[in-house]
């Protein structure tokens, strides 16, 4: 009888095999809509949750805590049975033999290969102001940064100098795209919550953030009015904002930037991303900020079975500009590669194109404040927040999320609290030199 069960499993074909690398946005689409299907499934990430970046910058200036946006990758997952959780570091990629290698020397292989392996923080050649200048792309280097505004507010409390209470109190936000305007008025506001409430012998005179961009106005990527009322917003939040002001140099304590000096107790990167060193990988040359470029089908040009999606991949959308590296993109390409899949290997169906559907492009400034831009129309203010607010709750992982931050952004506007405020007398004060990869 066992020789008849083992002849018949040997007969039975063995189902494809299609490996992830990356749990971020686009790794859970694919993976979400591949479950439960006849295909085994593996998920790799470096991490063993996923994370919620567009509301990093709250973890990093304590309105939420690091639980309320992120999530086991295995509790994601966990009810599809066809999908397994690798937690590994990814060092290489062997078309050839169709395995994924590991910093560990393991490895796993497979019959179609997902790339999302996301972006990490361009520093244009100067790796060495990481140090100081952490971006937002991790909890850890969102930790870093609330424990340098925390920690910079309680040494100015103590000192008597008021040059050294006027440095620990100055904030420097570096780029002027939604990261940085979105850091720059969440900084603004805490610290002139924390002032006014909570410090004795602090005074607003001495709290300071400077926003600064090297091209002509903030948010490139928005149209110019929207852009021109997040600069007043920002200006009427007590934010200085600098434009054609590219930066020379970053030292602990100072920010050199278009011929200027700037004394700081915190700074924050966010000046530009690029993508992961996955195309290195696969042996070919990545395109615009090192990403890979795909077919229609997101398959890697000149792999039938490598497939690119989120930000570490180069698609082209219907104008014939290469989509943006945002959530919705990486979302709704990982949905289309996982049907994808299913069609061409359960059904032996060819997929159409990719296409891409835009919902919008938004950036909050502050309370009350944001700004959409849908292409035809536009929104800005009260009701732009109210909307932006109600879109990152839908887009949070799982209703338990949704509940709990829903519940702290009420409490925090009623009450302006911020109960993440927590400063680790043992944390690092320093991010590592080496590059930081996140998966998106």
């Amino acid at each position: 009888m066992t020789e008849e069960i083992s002849r018949v499993s040997q007969l039975r074909p063995a189902r494809p095999h299609v490996v992830i690398i990356g749990g971020g946005f686009a790794g859970l689409a694919c993976a979400r809509s591949l479950g439960n299907a006849e295909i085994d499934v593996t998920v790799i990430d470096r991490r063993n949750h996923n994370l919620f970046q567009p509301l990093l910058y709250q973890v990093a200036t304590a309105a939420l805590s690091p639980a309320d946006i992120s999530e086991p990758i295995r509790r994601t997952l966990g009810r599809y049975r066809n999908i397994k959780v690798m937690l590994a570091e990814v060092n290489g990629v062997d078309p050839t033999t169709k395995s994924v290698r590991f910093d560990d020397g393991g490895a796993v292989s497979y019959d179609h290969l997902v790339i999302a392996t996301g972006s990490e923080y361009n520093y244009f050649g100067h790796d060495e102001w990481r140090a100081w200048a952490p971006g937002l792309k991790t909890i850890h280097e969102a930790r870093l940064i609330r424990q340098r505004l925390l920690v910079a507010f309680e040494k100015a409390e103590r000192t008597d100098d008021p040059e050294e209470k006027q440095r620990l109190l100055t904030s420097v936000v570096i780029g002027g795209g939604p990261t940085g305007v979105e850091m720059a008025g969440a900084i603004a506001e805490l610290g002139r919550f924390m002032i006014t409430r909570d410090f004795r012998d602090l005074s607003p005179n001495h709290f300071k953030v400077i926003l600064i961009e090297a091209a002509p106005r903030l948010l490139a990527a928005f149209p110019e009015n929207l852009a021109r009322y997040a600069e007043r917003s920002l200006v009427e939040g007590g934010v200085q904002v600098l434009t054609n002001t590219p930066v020379e140099n970053i030292t602990k304590s100072e920010v050199i930037a278009g011929g200027r000096t700037f004394s700081t107790g915190c700074v924050v990167w966010g000046a530009g991303v690029k993508a992961s060193p996955a195309a290195s990988w696969l042996g070919i040359e990545g395109k615009a900020g090192g990403r890979i470029p795909v077919e229609p089908d997101l398959a890697v040009q000149g792999f039938n079975d490598i497939y690119a999606i989120g930000d570490t991949a180069l698609g082209m959308g219907e104008s014939g500009k290469p989509l943006a590296a945002l959530a919705q993109v990486a979302k709704q390409q990982g949905d289309y590669l996982g049907e994808a899949l299913k069609a061409k290997l359960l059904d032996g169906r060819a997929p159409e194109a990719f296409r891409f559907r835009d919902r919008g492009n938004t950036a909050v400034i502050g309370r009350n404040a944001a700004i959409f831009d849908f292409g035809t129309w536009q929104m800005k203010g009260r009701l732009a927040w109210l909307l932006w607010a109600m879109v990152h709750v839908y887009l949070l992982v799982n209703f338990e999320k949704r509940l709990l931050v829903s519940i702290q952004w009420i409490w925090r506007y009623a009450t302006r609290q911020r109960g993440a405020r927590i400063i680790d007398e043992n944390a690092a004060t320093q991010v590592p030199a080496s590059t930081r990869r996140t998966e998106t």
